[in-house]
């Protein structure tokens, strides 16, 4: 299988994406996002020339092992952004609030945005919900932070969806869904994450929106698509949902080249010549020396 490289990966000298870019692509050019946690990924995804680097709460069960999203706490989501911070040269790094960090008030959104960005070195935070937080993202963006919405299927209230289900599925939600889409725009949104939607639905809240829609599960009329990058290489074998792609089995093959290296441990195999380091033959034959002897002069001691 032969991976499309893009030509604009690797420049050094790449212009950091900002909010304003990512306003200015709506109807120009589509928008590439992608999950990462930790800095290798960032640095890699990056390169790439992804538009935007989510650190989602998936952290949880992807890189964490747990059953859902809302176990994640602001500590760890502190952590993970922050290394994903220090790769991303270009990228606009968006950070999940997790759950119950911003939902009981303007004070708490604001508090908690205010120390996950200042410790982790990220600028933009996405929040899930529609017109009930509304005055949380107003407060956010006042005080300068950029804001991401999230709407559709949003993992943090699962519980109360009913599971991980299409949303916006009859006429009423999917109305519901296009005036949560408006109000978060009127708020200061630069940007909406639309999660498990029909596709004729995503298409249109986008051609309603003057900023970017970003699907994921939600069809090809939105201006740019995320996924969570354990699902679209095949490293979450837990599920696979209908919307990923994937682009390759990077998990067999870590699986198969973790089992060769297991077998030539056990068989003496590896490390072979070429990874060891080598001493002189004096120093050897002084060192065995001082071994017969019981010990080295004094002064050879280094």
């Amino acid at each position: 299988m032969s991976i499309h490289t893009p030509t604009a990966t690797h420049e050094p000298a790449a212009k950091p994406i900002t909010t304003f870019d990512i306003l200015a692509a709506k109807g120009k050019r589509k928008l590439a996002m992608i999950t990462s946690y930790d800095f290798s990924i960032a640095r890699l995804s990056d390169q790439a020339g992804i538009d935007m680097i989510l650190v989602g709460d998936s952290l949880g069960m992807v890189m964490l092992g747990r059953k859902d999203t809302v176990s994640v706490t602001l500590d760890e989501m502190i952590i993970h952004a922050g290394s994903v911070a220090l790769a991303a040269k270009r990228s606009l790094v968006v950070v999940d609030m997790p759950f119950m960090t911003y939902e009981p008030g303007m004070n708490e959104a604001m508090q908690n945005a205010a120390r996950l960005c200042r410790e982790s070195g990220t600028r933009a935070v996405k929040v899930e919900g529609g017109r009930e937080i509304v005055p949380q993202v107003q407060a956010l963006v006042r005080t300068g932070i950029p804001v991401c919405g999230h709407i559709g299927l949003t993992p943090q209230r699962a519980a109360v969806l009913g599971g991980f289900k299409v949303q916006g599925k009859s006429a009423a939600a999917a109305y519901n869904l296009i005036r949560d889409a408006i109000a978060l725009e009127q708020a200061g949104c630069f940007c909406i994450v639309l999660e498990a939607v029909p596709a004729p639905v995503a298409q249109r809240v986008t051609e309603r929106l003057a900023i970017p829609t970003i699907g994921i599960g939600a069809g090809p009329h939105c201006d740019g698509q995320v996924l969570v990058y354990h699902d679209m290489l095949g490293l979450y074998g837990e599920f696979v949902p209908k919307f990923v792609k994937q682009y390759a089995q990077v998990g067999e093959t870590i699986r198969t080249i973790f089992g060769q290296y297991a077998s030539e441990v056990r068989d003496g195999v590896f490390p072979g010549p070429e990874h060891c380091f080598t001493i002189r033959d004096e120093e050897l034959a002084e060192l065995d020396q001082a071994l017969r002897d019981g010990g080295l002069p004094e002064t050879n001691h280094r």
